[in-house]
């Protein structure tokens, strides 16, 4: 990656890779960075007054699922009651 080049600029390079090492690595790094966005707005939602079926919808879930995956980290966080 050159100085001036953005990691996501990079990322989207190695996404289409003919190396599968290349390939895979963007994969995983692609996993993480969805992984942490999805952190990111949910709590941004949930902050701004969003109920666990809003964000469900939004994020095509069901509520289940996204409180399952979601409502822990918020409670150890003191973020959740």
């Amino acid at each position: 990656m050159s100085a001036e080049e953005s990691p996501a600029a990079a990322l989207a390079g190695q996404v289409t890779d003919k190396d599968p090492a290349v390939g895979l690595q963007a994969v995983v790094a692609l996993r993480r960075l969805l992984e942490e966005l999805e952190r990111l707005h949910v709590d941004n939602a949930r902050e701004q007054g969003w109920t666990w079926q809003a964000v469900a919808t939004a994020l095509q879930v069901s509520r289940q699922s996204v409180h399952e995956k979601h409502a822990g980290r918020r409670k150890a966080m003191g973020k959740e009651e």
